[in-house]
């Protein structure tokens, strides 16, 4: 099980240290007597900023929001790290203590779709279903031993995607799930709006007439008004497998939905410790535990993404 107050646990990695003592780290949290506040993370310590910077959306529009932060006076912090990260469990939580929030406040939340060749199949496995999981497996196993391509291996928009997809449509295989796979335009919708997204330890919402759902676990880049990507997050992408499977027509319905999607728990900014090119090579690993004693283990590669 994992420690929620353990931050080797609970935060990403670097390749060389423990995040606990590097990088770049903001997010928000609730405090009790006064509401949301920006937050800094330094060595271990909490610290509110909001009187010197409201938003993380106007920390991002900072030019340099890093040597932005790293100019501040710090006033004493407010809680340790750790005392944080359990406190943003509600089953655990002490009303009077900070708690996180979702590190992002007024931004959109966009999200771009059928980008790894693994969610592709899944994709066209759910339209062919039409929503119903005991189907799935067969028709998971037909499409893999039909297309007989390793997606992966396809760049999006080229000549050997256009000559697959001549083949596909031959074989009334084709889907807009691999028009927008491997086509030449990718799939960019609205995933939740702002303020919508919960943040570490909050339970997320689902559709009360879903039964079919997953979580998703994805990196999400932080990026100004301007396009300038800032940083990166952990993020659950909840998906409704149910109603996309019924109709790629109720994706907002399967995507935009109140508290379905969490974020966190903290931003990562760029800096010299960091960067996008550690985005590419990033390994996201996700647990799911049941109360009924269920668990699966998975790893998403962010190297796998055929899109960049």
């Amino acid at each position: 099980m994992t420690d929620r107050t353990n931050v080797n646990q609970t935060l990403p990695l670097s390749h060389d240290a423990s995040v606990f003592d590097s990088g770049s780290w903001v997010g928000r949290v609730w405090l009790p007597a006064q509401g949301p506040a920006v937050v800094l993370v330094k060595a271990g310590a909490v610290y509110d900023i909001s009187s010197h910077v409201a938003t993380v959306s106007a920390l991002l529009e900072v030019d340099d929001p890093v040597a932005y932060l790293r100019a501040l006076p710090l006033a004493e912090p407010l809680i340790a790290l750790p005392a944080l990260l359990g406190n943003s469990d509600p089953t655990r939580r002490t009303p009077h203590q900070p708690w996180l929030l979702a590190p992002i406040d007024l931004q959109a939340v966009k999200a771009a779709g059928v980008t790894f060749a693994t969610s592709l199949l899944e994709r066209v496995v759910e339209e062919q279903a039409k929503g119903d999981p005991a189907k799935a497996d067969a028709i998971r196993d037909t499409l893999a031993s039909r297309i007989g391509a390793d997606l992966s291996q396809i760049v999006p928009g080229s000549a050997q995607a256009e000559a697959l997809r001549k083949v596909l449509v031959e074989q009334g295989l084709w889907s807009q799930y691999l028009e927008v796979g491997i086509g030449p335009d990718a799939e960019v919708f609205t995933k939740a709006q702002p303020l919508s997204a919960v943040g570490h330890g909050a339970d997320i919402g689902i559709h009360p007439k879903s039964s079919w759902n997953n979580p998703e676990p994805e990196v999400v880049l932080a990026v100004s008004s301007n396009g300038s990507i800032k940083g990166a997050m952990l993020g659950n992408d909840v998906n409704l497998r149910d109603f996309e499977g019924r109709s790629a027509l109720l994706l907002s319905k399967a995507k935009d939905n109140n508290a379905s999607t969490a974020l966190g728990p903290l931003l990562r900014l760029f800096d010299e410790s960091f960067g996008l090119d550690d985005v590419r090579a990033a390994e996201v690993d996700l647990r799911v535990e049941g109360e009924d004693g269920f668990v699966l283990s998975g790893r998403s590669s962010m190297r796998q993404i055929s899109r960049d």
